[in-house]
């Protein structure tokens, strides 16, 4: 990872042909045509089920969903590219990324239906829950990853981050000490050129991988609709963080084809001229583009895809609509690592306040949570 290339790093292009990139080809040498195929039904499984979630949503069966519709070859490219024992910090829309790193997607919605603090085990799949305060996970990776290198754990950790989240403090805090101490973090920032209703353009007036450099680690720019690109250059940055060579930073150049999140509605700040001109770059229909150009694609492929989403989407749904609600006090659950006297006590007065008369209590001032 040189981090001086003039153009993102590409593999394939729009239109599924391969770009002649004898560097970057040979950190996917071994990628045949299963991968190929596996990566193809990654992209439209996780598709198919952000699809799923956002008519949920919609249903009002969840409180809030942020689709990754148009991100999913940054995701799954980035995700195929680690290994178990590696750690992923993630911010709230890697729905992709837990999927492919193991993620039952009956676990997905939890959190978004309000049923649950988190949606799955992080300790079962080696990754985060989603995180809501934005760029604060560049921290925890950072953290963890120069703890797991005082241990003598050969890992990596990544964390996904947008171009937003490129502007905060936290980042620009985690790059400066992982690069002073070399922790072995890899910095992805999908960067989906929009940052709600804001543009990239007024995020950074030079592209955001350069950035890497005033902190002295590797940044490089690739295509990030192009699975293949990702994965290329996903490796590399692991490689190095897992070999001792410290942090790198990758901006996965894609697009936010929905909206931010489904409380946001796009059409009052982007044109739809911009959005047309980025369907065309979709990072499903290139890949299988790809697929049909090396005589990989058949009907009976197709079928078996589409008959896997239907069934992913379905228990999605079903999972979502069936979750029961919690108990009120499972509120106070897990705020702490141990017990707390301070979450014991409201945990008391909030379960008296919810067995008594709610006007006398409140008349009285106790046992109201503070």
């Amino acid at each position: 990872m040189t981090g001086k290339s003039e153009f993102p790093v590409q593999l394939v292009q729009p239109d599924g042909r391969r770009v002649l990139d004898p560097e970057h080809a040979a950190l996917v040498a071994d990628v045949g045509p299963e991968q190929l195929r596996e990566l193809y039904e990654d992209m439209v499984v996780t598709r198919r089920i952000d699809t799923e979630a956002t008519a949920l949503q919609r249903q009002g069966q969840l409180g809030l969903w942020a689709p990754l519709l148009g991100q999913e070859a940054a995701q799954v490219g980035s995700a195929h590219a680690l290994h178990p024992d590696d750690y992923v910090f993630c911010s709230y829309r890697e729905t992709a990324v837990a999927y492919c790193r193991g993620v039952p997607p009956t676990d997905l919605t939890g959190l978004w239906r309000g049923a649950a603090h988190h949606c799955w085990d992080p300790h079962a799949v080696n990754m985060t829950n989603p995180n809501i305060v934005v760029g604060s996970q560049g921290l925890h990776a950072t953290g963890y990853a120069f703890a797991a290198h005082l241990d003598g754990a050969d890992i990596a950790t990544i964390a996904y981050f947008g171009d937003g989240a490129s502007s905060q403090g936290d980042i620009a805090e985690a790059m400066g000490f992982a690069a002073s101490w070399s922790a072995p973090v890899v910095f992805f920032c999908q960067n989906n050129h929009w940052a709600i209703s804001e543009p990239v353009r007024v995020q950074s007036a030079t592209p955001i991988a350069h950035r890497a450099y005033g902190y002295g680690m590797p940044g490089e720019q690739v295509d990030g609709n192009d699975v293949l690109a990702v994965l290329a250059v996903t490796r590399q940055a692991v490689a190095r963080a897992r070999s001792g060579c410290g942090p790198s930073f990758i901006e996965a150049l894609t697009y936010r084809m929905g909206p931010h999140t489904t409380a946001d509605d796009p059409t009052r700040y982007r044109s739809t001229a911009e959005t047309e001109q980025w369907a065309r770059r979709d990072p499903i229909d290139r890949m299988r583009k790809l697929l049909e150009r090396e005589d990989l694609w058949d009907e009976a492929f197709a079928r078996r895809v589409a008959a896997r989403s239907d069934e992913v989407a379905q228990a999605v749904r079903s999972a979502t609509i069936g979750m029961p609600d919690p108990a009120p006090t499972e509120l106070f659950d897990h705020v702490y690592a141990t017990p707390h006297p301070l979450i014991t006590e409201q945990r008391r007065a909030y379960a008296e306040y919810l067995t008594g008369d709610p006007g006398l209590s409140s008349a009285r001032g106790e046992g109201v949570p503070q």
